[in-house]
């Protein structure tokens, strides 16, 4: 293998993969387009537009801000695609904790990304399996090249120590090493320095060595040499001997001359073994002063453990404890945990968020309520002959139907066989339900009766039906916008509805007409009646993002004068508002039936009192408007 070749330590051939010009995997189809994507409990799915591309899936805002760079990515090496079990047209795609939901147009869109994607991961691991065997790298053994074991291991180079400075040396830290006191850090430092001390010595000792076996050596050689001349001149020894003796002595002498100890180099070998010794005995010393510390200190570790142990068992327990009150306090995100038949939360805590989310929105519409009685708004009032005609516009006949509808059932008494079970009475509001399912959804009809003084019924239905007052006591809508003016009194209006989680958003769209019921009877009043009943329009189609619920809605208001005394005029304390208010409301989707009727129990009182509240607030000290 080249050096400027590479190959990464799993194997793989990520850097060689075979590649277009435009840098796509050769053999792999990208994929782009719009899925809807959820981002969380708030806004819900929302729609992205997804990249699938050299095996890694991102996505963007929207196909326009491509150029700008992602909002998120995921490699799809190890990434896991499951298909939802009730959701056609919705996959899953996880990377260990990083999980995307994701929303295709329909199921044959979702088959389709499904395939892709697998295409690009069955490509991949293809690749890889080829490539694996040549992604193998040598690595040589760290003791080829240390020298360790060989045949001049021992010859090192050192300065040389004297019997003088290296018992001066070890003298300074030996001393040290018995007195009492010191630490642990300075007794390894004490070892450190005994280390350098007796390196240097055994630096010493073996070039001492070398240089006896390099004098050996050359003894040997001299010794032959010597032999040889002896043996040649052994002819000319003269017969008494004495020659033959004295030349042996000086034989003797020239073959140990070089063995003394202190000729080689200068090195005085039995001081440097000394010094060998006290230094080795330092170092025991040291090392058993090491262990005294060690085993004094063991106990104080002990307690330091246990009081550790201590602190984890109730840490553990505390962690436990707050574990169980989580679970009784569900924290749940992502898509399955939403409304519907396979929700996985049960109705108890389905109830309990719904429940919780109504209360923050009660303390922010006190916190805001201040602010919205100080703003003064004020909108012309038609005249009263505008209201007693449907109009000729396209929806008049279905006007004119939900009107006669209501003025006939609506203001129908409660008993007999109409099975109204009253469910709330505060004072003069009464509210009864119906209990209704269909197909599993609950389609319960309300109908609230209310007596209010000081205010008339045009005024009632004249602040509930103009659009410019809603804010002011609507506190569950959104957003909202006149979609068509039909007439002077109708208008059709979309309005989106503050999401309540675990439950879905909600949109309605509705046709909203008010109308003046002249009496038969001279003697009875006349009725204000404001209708609203959900119809389609081509400017507000149904989105993916709220489930469109259905409204039959009714509020029907009579106005009852008390003459006054004497030859006064009419105040706001001789008239009184009758008022009949029905909801009929199909909320599109699934939900805990039980849910739902409490939401209903608890909502609609406090509507009704906020509504009746806010009208007899922006009456007080006005004309009165029959």
């Amino acid at each position: 293998m080249s050096d400027n070749q590479s190959w990464n330590s799993s194997g793989s051939e990520e850097d060689v993969e075979p590649r277009d010009e435009s840098g796509h995997l050769v053999g792999v189809v990208d994929l782009s387009g719009v899925l809807s994507k959820w981002t969380n409990y708030i806004h819900g799915w929302q729609d992205r537009w997804v990249v699938l591309k050299n095996n890694t899936l991102s996505y963007y805002k929207s196909q326009d801000e491509t150029e700008y760079g992602c909002r998120g990515s995921l490699c799809l090496s190890k990434a896991v695609i499951t298909p939802h079990e009730f959701d056609e047209c919705r996959l899953d795609i996880s990377v260990n904790d990083s999980v995307w939901y994701l929303r295709a147009q329909d199921p044959e869109h979702r088959h389709q990304w499904i395939d892709s994607i697998e295409l690009h991961r069955s490509i991949r691991e293809g690749r890889r399996e080829k490539g694996g065997i040549q992604g193998a790298i040598f690595i040589p053994s760290p003791l080829a090249d240390s020298g360790y074991g060989s045949e001049s291991s021992l010859r090192r180079h050192g300065s040389m120590l004297s019997l003088t400075s290296a018992t001066s040396g070890f003298s300074a830290t030996s001393t040290s090493s018995f007195k009492k006191g010191h630490s642990l850090k300075e007794k390894l430092a004490e070892m450190e320095t005994f280390r350098d001390i007796l390196c240097r010595q055994v630096d010493t000792l073996q070039k001492y060595f070398d240089s006896c076996s390099d004098a050996v050596s050359k003894d040997e050689l001299q010794r032959d040499k010597i032999v040889e001349d002896d043996e040649d001149d052994f002819p000319n020894t003269r017969t008494d001997g004495e020659f033959l003796h004295n030349n042996n002595n000086s034989c003797k002498e020239k073959l140990f001359q070089s063995l003394s100890p202190k000729g080689i180099n200068g090195i005085d070998f039995k001081g440097e073994a000394i010094t060998f010794k006290a230094t080795t005995a330092g170092i025991l010393a040291t090392l058993s002063h090491c262990i005294d510390l060690m085993v004094k200190r063991e106990d104080s570790w002990q307690k330091r453990v246990d009081k550790e142990m201590e602190k984890r068992r109730r840490i553990e327990d505390g962690y436990k404890s707050a574990l169980n009150e989580l679970k009784k306090k569900p924290q749940f995100g992502g898509p399955d945990y939403e409304e519907g038949p396979n929700s996985l939360i049960n109705e108890d805590e389905f109830f309990d968020a719904v429940e919780a989310a109504l209360d923050r929105h009660d303390k922010i519409e006190e916190q805001s309520h201040t602010d919205k009685t100080r703003i003064q708004r004020s909108s012309p009032v038609p005249p009263g002959d505008v209201y007693s005609s449907t109009g000729t516009h396209r929806f008049a006949d279905k006007v004119e139907e939900m009107v006669q509808n209501h003025m006939t059932y609506s203001l129908q008494d409660v008993g007999g066989d109409a099975n109204w079970q009253l469910v709330v009475e505060e004072g003069e509001m009464k509210v009864y339900r119906r209990e209704v399912e269909e197909n599993g959804i609950v389609l319960d009809p309300l109908k609230a009766t209310h007596s209010v003084k000081g205010v008339t019924g045009h005024e009632i239905c004249h602040y509930f039906w103009d659009t410019t007052y809603r804010n002011d006591w609507e506190t569950t809508i959104e957003s909202f916008n006149v979609v068509e003016t039909l007439s002077d009194n109708a208008a059709i209006v979309y309005q989106t509805h503050k999401r309540v989680w675990p439950a879905s958003q909600r949109d309605v769209l509705y046709l909203s007409a008010m109308r003046k019921i002249l009496a038969n009877n001279e003697n009875d009043p006349d009725t204000w009646l404001v209708c609203n009943f959900s119809v389609d329009h081509d400017d507000a189609q149904p989105s993916n993002k709220c489930v469109r619920a259905k409204i039959n809605i009714g509020m029907i208001c009579q106005t009852l004068v008390s003459p006054p005394e004497g030859d006064k005029e009419i105040s706001r304390d001789n008239i009184l508002c009758k008022i009949t208010y029905v909801a009929n409301v199909n909320p599109g989707g699934w939900a805990p039936a039980s849910v739902l009727r409490a939401v209903a129990k608890r909502e609609y009182p406090k509507f009704l009192k906020r509504f009746t509240s806010y009208v007899q607030d922006k009456t007080a000290g006005k004309p009165i408007l029959f």
